[in-house]
């Protein structure tokens, strides 16, 4: 990173990081190339800028046709998680997305069938997670927007189907396409925070599809050693239904996802939404997801589940655990 970046700048980047939603994170890229200096130093970190300023302005702005208004890619987060779906033509995502979610994927024996990106709800327990069926990769073709929305996702299944003898080059492809764009599918669970805040670094499971026309189970442990690649991984069929229950519970276990409940002082605890944040979260984020106005006034909360008995009083910095109950107390 180049020497003397203002405090400014260093803020904007670090909201930026954290930013999900297009909008904001276009907002705060306006904001680091104001607060950046500028000297020669600072040069290709300034380009870099504008052209990301370009891309999501370009997003936002959605194909240039009359009649149509904003893009499919610029997406609405919701849910404990956005997981896309990626993968080649004829993998079986949208199979596999509808199957999960229920959704309206559209679904064809041709390749290309889906042409922009398709959320859906993948239900577990008292949460859901964002599903996103995007659009194929191939060398034949790649949706520019496809990149905008890999960038700001929390995670990234690498759907094949594992029948096909190309699905090997396929996982090549997709690798090296993605990575050229400073999209990298990532082993671990989490991923490692990259050193470029323009490199989206994804934890990524891979998702043996169509098990069903290929039952051999060494058959991912051969894709692995093909490709030099060791993701996690599930052998599933949208088809039959084999393994797509093993998928949520990977997910909440794998990112660390930690559910909390809020109630009022004399009341029960409000039990049908909670709040979600990360393993290592503090009482204070969960007071932001509540109101900024919560946050900024908070003092103290009592907690029930992981505190050393019920109705402890603890500061905001306390780390918050799976199940918790907070009683937040304003200043």
């Amino acid at each position: 990173m180049p020497a003397n970046l203002s405090p400014e700048y260093k803020q904007a980047e670090q909201a930026y990081r954290a930013a999900r939603e297009p909008r904001e994170r276009l907002d705060l890229l306006k904001e680091m190339l104001r607060a950046i200096p500028k000297h020669k130093g600072t040069e290709r970190l300034q380009a870099d800028i504008k052209s990301r300023i370009k891309e999501l302005t370009d997003e936002l702005a959605g194909p240039k046709r009359a009649g149509v208004r904003g893009s499919p890619f610029a997406l609405r987060r919701e849910g404990a998680a956005q997981i896309c779906l990626v993968g080649p033509p004829n993998a079986g995502k949208s199979s596999l997305h509808a199957a999960l979610t229920r959704s309206h994927s559209e679904v064809g024996p041709f390749p290309y069938t889906t042409s922009a990106p398709v959320p859906g709800m993948l239900a577990f327990q008292d949460i859901a997670f964002q599903l996103v069926d995007l659009p194929p990769v191939s060398p034949e073709h790649i949706e520019p927007g496809l990149f905008g929305v890999l960038q700001a996702t929390d995670a990234a299944w690498l759907v094949v189907d594992v029948s096909d003898p190309a699905c090997t080059e396929q996982v090549a492809f997709i690798r090296d396409a993605l990575a050229r764009r400073k999209i990298l599918l990532d082993e671990r669970w989490p991923a490692p925070a990259p050193d470029d805040v323009f490199t989206a670094r994804l934890p990524t499971l891979l998702v043996a599809n169509k098990s069903d026309l290929d039952p051999d189970p060494d058959e991912v442990k051969v894709l692995e050693e093909l490709t030099g690649v060791h993701y996690p991984a599930f052998a599933v069929s949208a088809r039959t239904g084999q393994g797509l229950d093993e998928l949520a519970p990977f997910l909440f276990e794998s990112l660390g996802v930690v559910r909390v409940y809020s109630k009022l002082p004399g009341k029960p605890p409000e039990r049908e939404r909670p709040f979600v944040v990360r393993s290592g979260s503090r009482v204070l984020d969960v007071a932001r997801l509540v109101h900024q106005d919560v946050a900024a006034t908070l003092k103290y909360a009592r907690i029930w589940g992981s505190g050393e008995f019920d109705g402890q009083q603890v500061g905001p910095e306390h780390r918050v655990a799976d199940g918790d109950v907070l009683e937040l107390h304003a200043r």
